[in-house]
């Protein structure tokens, strides 16, 4: 009988190993950065799982690819693996992220208010996905107090937080969805 390649039961005592083999413990602030990203990159598939526009769709399963990247290089101890410095990172991918935040917004009216999550299944999935965007962010740069992580990633992470509230608006224009606006009740 062939051994099962999902579990391994090599974590049952609350270790796993790191791409190259290190062992830490499930805790480490390595598995909170990659795990992170992992969690995100779920949240991103549920926004595709929605009736969105193709480009949008395109963009997801681009960044999707990416986050996978981003993972396996938060993953790899480089004490014992090359694997990162062999991992294709792109300012490029940066851009793009850019390019298409530009390209949403000049659709939109101009953003005066802060925006309250909701309003269609879709714009709130952006809303979670880029508030665990921004908590993987704050693992990565958690991480990067520990071992060294290549500034692209932080800037990629960073930029597509942003990409998601972008988004959310962009779909709410898509599904003619009213954003609701934040207005604070001031004390006078």
């Amino acid at each position: 009988m062939k051994k099962s390649l999902v579990y391994t039961k090599t974590g049952d005592k609350g270790t796993t190993a790191l791409i190259g083999g290190t062992r830490v413990p499930k805790d480490h602030f390595r598995l909170e950065a990659y795990g992170t990203v992992d969690e995100l990159n779920t949240n991103i598939g549920m926004i595709r799982s929605y009736p969105i526009d193709e480009i949008s769709k395109n963009t997801i399963i681009r960044i999707q690819n990416i986050l996978f990247t981003v993972g396996s290089y938060l993953a790899t101890d480089d004490e014992v693996s090359d694997l990162r410095s062999r991992l294709k990172t792109d300012e490029e991918e940066i851009l793009l992220l850019e390019k298409q935040m530009d390209e949403m917004e000049a659709a939109l009216p101009p953003l005066s208010h802060f925006v309250l999550p909701g309003g269609h299944p879709a714009v709130a999935q952006c809303h979670i996905t880029r508030t665990v965007c921004r908590r993987a962010e704050r693992r990565i740069v958690a991480m990067a107090g520990e071992t060294p992580v290549d500034e692209w990633v932080i800037k990629y992470i960073n930029r597509l937080s942003d990409y998601f509230f972008v988004l959310s608006r962009h779909l709410s224009n898509y599904f003619n969805i009213d954003e609701i606006r934040w207005v604070p009740d001031l004390q006078d």
